[in-house]
């Protein structure tokens, strides 16, 4: 199997991950798109194996349902991008790509959480300036983690209990 073959299987993961959140989506009539778009991309070509998965292997890492949600948030991008180099002029891939981009509203913005990621690690510890200022915040980085955000779960509880 191709890198294809499997980007397509998470894809399809993808598309039966959500399905059960988003009513609109048709996972019989995506199952023979995407069977078409294997053929497109000729996923059965004895390459695809080499190396072994490619994006399947990430989503072991995040086990958190929100976790997942910002990873596959990106993973929904990054087939979204494969599709802007294909022929939108078949059925079957513009009816995954409306798809794509119906779950891509409905997830978080990854793009963002990456960055704030990214600018974190690109963070000078070394730096005087940043000991400073970290120093300053360390009391409230550790108390978010001890802190669970109990408000807003305590307000719910109680408007189950409450049939007023």
């Amino acid at each position: 199997m191709t890198c294809q073959t499997y980007s397509l299987f998470v894809l399809s993961v993808i598309m039966i991950y959500f399905g059960h959140t988003a009513n609109s989506l048709n996972l019989a009539q995506l199952q023979d798109d995407i069977d078409k778009l294997k053929a497109d991309f000729n996923a059965s070509h004895s390459d695809v194996a080499d190396g072994g998965p490619i994006i399947i292997e990430k989503l072991k890492n995040w086990t958190e349902r929100n976790e997942k949600r910002i990873i596959l948030s990106q993973i929904v991008s990054m087939y979204l991008e494969m599709f802007e180099s294909t022929d939108k002029s078949k059925p079957h891939i513009k009816h995954i790509s409306e798809e794509l981009y119906t779950l891509k509203n409905n997830l978080p913005d990854g793009m963002k959480k990456m960055k704030d990621i990214m600018d974190l690690a690109k963070l000078k510890m070394s730096d005087f300036r940043i000991q400073r200022k970290a120093a300053n915040e360390l009391f409230s980085v550790l108390q978010k983690l001890v802190d669970p955000p109990s408000f807003k779960r305590k307000r719910s509880q109680f408007q189950r209990r409450c049939n007023c």
